[in-house]
């Protein structure tokens, strides 16, 4: 005889398609909800575009800081268009499904990106803290080769995080519904969908997850601590503020971007809540991809400069 977790694992097949139920369904919010992602998309790949081509072009910006804010443009264009081409396809034709294997490929993307990002805002918090901390020896500690380095690994380490996470998941039964409570395949909701026991999984994600998200985030801390302890010691206000607003944009960046990640993805499964997860997850999904470009533009004064300088060049030369 078998028992009812073996009864459901023998009955269970890959579905063919999900269904992303999306941020409502309400039918007068769709064209709402699309003209607004519309927008808020463009803006996304024109603020970032826009920070890719200024780091380029302008020899004022050809430092280690700007290295990595120019992958960390490149990085928030492809992640946004991971998951809001699909969100606006759903709101304009109403068709919500997606296939399993164009589900599981949005979900190793969203964490490839996403786990990149990770380690690409600690690489960036190392840069601050020699900046601060050792400026004498800042072009030998952070030479061309270091900055290619520290870009490779971050990328890498995504690469190989979500291709465990997403081998875990998608190697899984699912049985019954088919209905993904998100905008697109994230892993708690689909976790939802698995039959049997999913607790070992569950853990062996919620590891991974801590391992990849908190190892960055030392970093960073211990980068920051340091960066602190130095600005503490200049003597005078001035040079404090002014120091410290060298690492401002990246720090509201990090809180912006940790914030809404650790709660999703650090909190045990038992107190997850499908609503409240996906509004959150906009945060960093599309919030943050919006806001990065204006946080580092309308704060930084090299970059309002090198913008300044180009467009002066097109209206007199």
């Amino acid at each position: 005889m078998l028992t009812k977790e073996e009864n459901i694992l023998q009955n269970s097949t890959a579905p063919v398609e999900f269904i992303l139920l999306g941020l409502s369904d309400e039918p007068n919010l769709q064209s709402i909800l699309f003209s607004i992602f519309l927008v808020i998309y463009i803006i996304i790949l024109t603020g970032n575009f826009l920070i890719i081509l200024l780091t380029l072009v302008d020899p004022a910006l050809h430092t280690p800081m700007y290295f990595f804010l120019r992958n960390l443009s490149f990085l928030e264009i492809c992640y946004t268009s991971v998951n809001i081409p699909k969100m606006l396809e759903d709101l304009l034709f109403g068709d919500k499904s997606i296939s399993f294997l164009g589900c599981a490929l949005q979900t190793y993307f969203a964490f490839f990106l996403g786990g990149s990002e990770c380690f690409l805002l600690a690489s960036m918090a190392y840069d601050r803290y020699v900046a601060i901390c050792k400026p004498l020896h800042y072009h030998v500690l952070m030479n061309r080769k270091a900055c290619m380095g520290l870009a490779v690994a971050s990328w890498l380490s995504g690469f190989f995080m979500s291709f465990g996470h997403t081998s875990m998941v998608f190697t899984m039964s699912f049985c019954g519904s088919n209905e993904i409570n998100h905008f697109f395949c994230d892993i708690p909701p689909l976790l939802k969908l698995a039959c049997g026991d999913t607790s070992r999984t569950e853990i062996a994600v919620f590891v991974v997850a801590m391992v990849f998200v908190t190892l960055p985030f030392l970093l960073i801390l211990m980068s920051y601590v340091g960066i602190i302890v130095t600005i503490l010691g200049i003597s005078s206000a001035e040079g404090r503020k002014k120091t410290f607003s060298t690492c401002s944009s990246h720090l509201i960046v990090v809180t912006l971007f940790y914030g809404s990640a650790c709660i999703i993805y650090l909190k045990p499964n038992s107190t997850y809540s499908p609503n409240s997860d996906k509004y959150l997850s906009l945060f960093y999904t599309i919030v943050g991809p919006v806001l990065n470009p204006i946080i580092y533009s309308f704060r930084n004064k090299d970059v309002k400069g090198a913008l300044r300088r180009i467009w002066e060049r097109k209206a007199f030369g």
